[in-house]
């Protein structure tokens, strides 16, 4: 089910992301400049710039654009001040939502989120509203037809790192881990020279909701586009199940 959902998610953003890839790389290089500032630019010791790195990667951000981040982010380049601010709520027909942002404008960025809920039948609501509906977990995603192992090998492979569970659906496999061993799979996985179509320390929804009525999922979709739109905007995370992309036109 959530393995499901999650390449729904992946697929949905996709599409999007393909027509803006420099508000996508824009985005990235922010997550990496901040990783950088607060662990150091050395990836191998910087579990959370690995990670960033991982994602700029899964979105086809060329190597330059990254090393130029992590340099921003160390201080051998100039720019501006970030923060993490994670905002909660509810879309339209009561579907918990998690926005997390990186700003150098809180109170332009709050804004922002608000407006985006509201506008979308939604409302923000206080910290720690829905965060306890869903848990932190590494997540990384291959695509079958681009991954040079099978499926037991690439399995075993997985748990030999420390990976948690191994699914496989349709669109390929998805290996789940704790947060503290994510570093660990994903560089199994890139040892053995295995792409990955998304890699990420994210938030899964322990259980998940279908919106039936076809005006609120409209609404539900609009207000994940106007979330991607957004600059301060680094991701959403929600516990909607999402249609097949045929089936959201």
């Amino acid at each position: 089910m959530s393995g499901h959902n999650k390449w729904t998610n992946i697929k949905h953003k996709k599409g999007k992301q393909d027509a803006i890839k420099g508000k996508i790389y824009t985005k990235m290089g922010k997550l990496i400049a901040v990783a950088a500032r607060e662990g150091g630019s050395d990836p191998s010791t910087n579990a959370k710039l690995k990670e960033a790195i991982a994602k700029a990667k899964a979105n086809n951000m060329p190597n330059d654009n990254i090393e130029r981040a992590i340099k921003k982010g160390a201080g051998e380049l100039g720019g501006g001040n970030y923060e993490n601010i994670t905002y909660e709520g509810y879309g339209i027909g009561g579907i918990a939502v998690i926005v997390e942002t990186l700003t150098d404008n809180r109170n332009r960025t709050a804004g922002d989120v608000r407006y985006i809920f509201d506008k979308n039948g939604g409302n923000l609501g206080s910290s720690g509203c829905v965060s306890y509906l869903f848990d932190e977990k590494g997540t990384i995603l291959i695509d079958a037809e681009d991954c040079p192992l099978d499926e037991d090998a690439l399995m075993e492979l997985a748990l030999d790192a420390g990976a948690d569970n191994f699914e496989t659906s349709e669109d390929g496999y998805e290996i789940t881990t704790e947060p503290a061993d994510f570093a660990a799979v994903l560089k199994a996985i890139e040892d053995a020279n295995i792409p990955t179509v998304s890699a990420e320390v994210a938030k899964v929804p322990q259980t998940e909701t279908e919106l039936t009525d076809p005006d609120q999922l409209k609404k539900f979709l609009k207000m994940l586009d106007m979330f991607d739109d957004n600059d301060d905007v680094q991701d959403v995370y929600h516990n909607a199940i999402l249609p097949e992309e045929d089936d959201e036109d």
